[in-house]
């Protein structure tokens, strides 16, 4: 079983505070997109708490605006869109431009195991590629041969001193992030083979509703009751059988 509701919803309050990061990390440059944030958190709780029947895909038409805004965001927060940094968000952005694509593929197949595996794993491609952003743009001895940090409005930017070393700065961003698909690959293929290594192919994929819940628990219930019942007819029956032989003696 997969619980769709609750990770979806996750995943707005997520994407939420990755936008809000962006803007409080360069509000020079994205404060005029500060009203434009939409709701989503709280109409994400707001589902939770109320359960309507069309929970699922208005989560996932939440999650599909969340995806929606930050691919906007980027687009607009590049300090260069034509320097090292502005690859590395060029990139991004087809990564969450597949985050948005699978999202509102869910809302039309919400048991497509291939829609939610290819989702997850786009996601876990935009965190670890934060991570690698973070380092190779701001740590200067990660910065290409021919270029160096400046200081720009505030905010550091890698410049690089000529057209040769701005293509070799780019063609070792298009390295990384070709390095990083194939190892993103190789990680969730291997860990999917993994699972299925241990528990099978029985195990379905579908929706863990509220009803099934109380299901799930209504059985649990019954099934301790029905064990405490069988534990005192064994017993009742252990002090039947016992008296006949008092008796005899």
């Amino acid at each position: 079983m997969w619980h769709q509701a609750s990770p979806s919803s996750l995943l707005v309050y997520g994407t939420f505070l990755a936008i809000s990061g962006s803007m409080l990390s360069n509000p020079a440059r994205t404060g005029h997109l500060h009203g434009s944030l939409p709701p989503n958190p709280a109409f994400a709780v707001l589902l939770d708490r109320i359960g309507p029947a069309a929970q699922y895909g208005l989560t996932q038409f939440l999650g599909a605006l969340a995806f929606g805004q930050q691919l906007f965001l980027f687009h607009l927060h590049s300090a260069d869109h034509m320097g090292v940094e502005g690859q590395y968000h060029f990139l991004l952005q087809i990564v969450i431009a597949v985050s948005l694509a699978t999202t509102l593929m869910g809302i039309g197949l919400p048991e497509s195991f291939m829609v939610s595996f290819v989702r997850s794993a786009s996601i876990t491609f935009q965190g670890v590629w934060f991570v690698v952003m973070g380092y190779a743009l701001w740590t200067p001895s990660l910065i290409p041969k021919g270029c160096s940090l400046a200081l720009e409005e505030g905010h550091q930017v890698v410049r690089c001193h000529g057209e040769e070393a701005l293509h070799r700065a780019k063609s070792l961003v298009n390295i990384q992030f070709s390095w990083l698909l194939i190892a993103i690959t190789i990680f969730v293929i291997s860990f999917y083979l993994v699972l299925v290594r241990f528990y099978g192919e029985k195990v379905e994929y579908s929706m863990l509703t509220k009803e099934h819940l109380l299901c799930e628990e209504s059985d649990d219930v019954e099934s301790q009751e029905g064990g405490k019942v069988g534990e005192r007819k064994s017993f009742m029956e252990i002090g039947r059988g016992s008296v006949p032989n008092d008796m005899e003696r």
